[in-house]
């Protein structure tokens, strides 16, 4: 897969980019991630890409034409037409089920605003699919955009040790994860649950199946709508929902 990053802070998105499991994976060629700069696609010597809003008001919007051509420039290049992604706090918010889906592409294109927003007018000539990463605002796509960027690439075969690192993740399977232990066996009063210092793989699978359903029902009940349920699922929490005494 290839992922573009058109952005104004290349440095920025570079320097994350470049690290732990990711910059791993560009290094191995799992995935390919660039980092494209608008400016370079600005049309006067002094390199705006931005300009005072009509109308008034605070800030600067950044110019139509060269976010245009910088992404006619990548299908030149690409030989196609990535799917185009624009980061704003207006789209749709991003799930874990989108992403698998995403992941399934050869071509992405990420377009990161900055300052007060893009123009208009480049958005209706594109039509991006407009994704946000939660009802928030911050200054920039480019934190949005490496979001996008690192959980659709961990997602491509051998991006990860083993499909299991992603699939018992919270939200691939619309359920929470169950919690996790390490050494040492008893930590300032606080013991490792017994199961897991069982050795009973069976066992333990039961127990972390649980967990999830309990913490999805006490943080995420909504998720539960969309979660593959089994009966013996279904039962157990019918139990916690009934406050049955004997469920841990």
């Amino acid at each position: 897969m290839r992922i573009d990053i058109m952005t104004l802070f290349t440095d920025m998105c570079d320097s994350v980019l470049g690290e732990s499991i990711i910059g791993r994976a560009r290094a191995t060629g799992k995935v390919e991630i660039n980092t494209v700069d608008i400016r370079n696609y600005s049309v006067d010597r002094h390199r705006h890409v931005d300009d005072k809003p009509y109308g008034g008001g605070m800030g600067m919007v950044m110019l139509a034409q060269p976010i245009f051509d910088c992404y006619n420039d990548l299908c030149s290049k690409i030989g196609a037409k990535p799917h185009l992604i624009y980061m704003t706090p207006q789209g749709k918010t991003l799930t874990q089920d989108r992403v698998k889906e995403l992941a399934k592409l050869d071509n992405i294109a990420i377009l990161c605003g900055h300052y007060e927003g893009v123009d208009e007018r480049v958005i209706e000539e594109l039509q991006p699919e407009e994704i946000s990463v939660g009802d928030y605002v911050l200054t920039g796509g480019e934190l949005p955009a490496l979001i996008v960027a690192d959980s659709i690439s961990r997602m491509l075969p051998g991006v990860l040790s083993d499909s299991e690192c992603f699939e018992e993740e919270s939200h691939y399977n619309s359920l929470l994860e169950y919690p996790q232990y390490t050494h040492p066996a008893v930590w300032n009063g606080r013991e490792v649950p017994e199961v897991l210092l069982s050795g009973h793989h069976q066992r333990v699978d039961e127990w972390r199946r649980q967990q999830s359903l309990k913490r999805t029902l006490e943080r995420r009940p909504d998720m539960l709508e969309n979660a593959d349920l089994t009966k013996t699922d279904e039962l157990y929490l019918s139990q916690l929902k009934s406050g049955n005494s004997q469920v841990k």
